[in-house]
């Protein structure tokens, strides 16, 4: 069994407008989340953590093979048009929110696609719910909006105008992003830049 529905991501439209993203509800299957939910790595602090950085159990292992696997890679690249052959994937996961994240931004020019992955129960807060805008300064100005839930995913090809943000909270919030990047170079600049982060975050007990 697979732990994820690239059947579902197929069928489903990418919408262009202002760019181009997917929004794929119940990607993860739910008969596999159980046991990601259990094998989910341990993370108190906030901030983007690199899997590499991460102990955790065998489903959440299984889960984050598969999506740097060929068959995602070929599904990715099909959908929005890009040729991904040589392209490196990245893969950081956030457990936990501070009041300050979430603030209107696009993406590092040297990432081609974003991908996040929640994995949390039912969104019951209005913050928290990622929007994506049309322009950087005035969240309301969107175009879609995405509860973090179970299992939802949501993937957009990084452009000048892939504005995204969402309103302040704090608490548990987990989330798995996946980006194919340019080059090697910039994965190993970024899992750098990730663990001295998360170095930092373990000897302060306030961050």
């Amino acid at each position: 069994m697979t732990a994820i529905d690239l059947d579902a991501f197929r069928a489903t439209p990418l919408s262009r407008d202002p760019f181009d993203y997917v929004i794929v509800p119940q990607f993860v299957r739910g008969e596999a989340r159980e046991a990601i939910h259990r094998d989910f790595p341990e993370i108190a602090k906030p901030g983007s953590f690199p899997s590499s950085e991460l102990k955790f159990g065998p489903a959440f292992k299984g889960l984050m093979d598969e999506i740097q696997g060929p068959e995602m890679t070929a599904a990715f690249a099909e959908k929005f048009d890009m040729d991904l052959t040589g392209r490196p994937t990245m893969v950081t996961v956030r457990g936990m929110c501070r009041a300050k994240d979430g603030q209107i931004h696009t993406d590092s020019t040297t990432k081609l696609i974003t991908v996040l992955i929640y994995l949390n129960g039912e969104w019951e807060s209005d913050s928290g719910r990622l929007r994506l805008l049309r322009s950087p300064d005035n969240l309301d100005d969107m175009v879609a909006e995405v509860p973090p839930e179970e299992g939802t995913l949501l993937a957009f090809r990084n452009a000048p105008n892939a504005w995204h943000g969402h309103g302040s909270y704090e608490g548990r919030r987990r989330a798995i992003q996946l980006n194919w990047v340019t080059d090697d170079e910039v994965v190993r600049r970024e899992q750098a830049r990730h663990r001295l982060s998360a170095k930092l975050k373990k000897l302060n007990p306030f961050g």
